[in-house]
């Protein structure tokens, strides 16, 4: 499970003052890791390299929407925690969202930073609980696997 002052959250928006708002604010309110790219095209290089638990994606991005990309993230890294970040309050992007990214919180500009702080933490937390889940799952079907051969060698021994 992932501690976590070594979680990584990784921001994409395509104004650089929003993402050195959000960074200056995560850097210095919590322990968390923060990357930052203002291309959704280079963010998801970046997320084909590293562990990332937390995504904010803004969505009005001139390469890329913030659901494409968070559907995109959602396909490469299924723990991450996806929210979309947007300055247009619209239930019908936010429907979409929530069925193509999977997303964790559609949160409206501009944000509260102390609810950023607290969606942040939580959607931390869930990716840690989403990899300790996907590690036990594993866990499970290697027992399986083995006690499957053992039940194998077992009947072949006693035919």
């Amino acid at each position: 499970m992932t501690e976590e002052s070594e979680a990584r959250i990784l921001l994409v928006d395509d104004e650089e003052m929003v993402l050195t708002a959000l960074r200056s604010f995560l850097q210095l309110e919590t322990p968390y890791e923060v990357v930052t790219h203002t291309s959704p095209l280079d963010a998801l290089e970046s997320v084909n390299g590293q562990p990332i638990d937390v995504v904010i994606a803004d969505f009005m991005m001139p390469e890329m929407d913030g659901v494409t990309f968070l559907k995109e993230v959602r396909d490469r890294r299924p723990e991450a925690t996806r929210i979309l970040l947007t300055g247009y309050a619209d239930k019908e992007n936010a429907i979409r969202a929530i069925n193509e990214a999977g997303l964790y919180y559609y949160l409206e500009k501009p944000w509260d930073n102390e609810k950023l702080q607290v969606i942040v933490r939580n959607g931390v937390e869930r990716a840690a609980l989403f990899r300790e889940l996907d590690a036990r799952a594993s866990e499970l079907e290697s027992a399986h696997d083995d006690l499957d051969g053992i039940r194998k060698r077992l009947i072949k021994a006693l035919l």
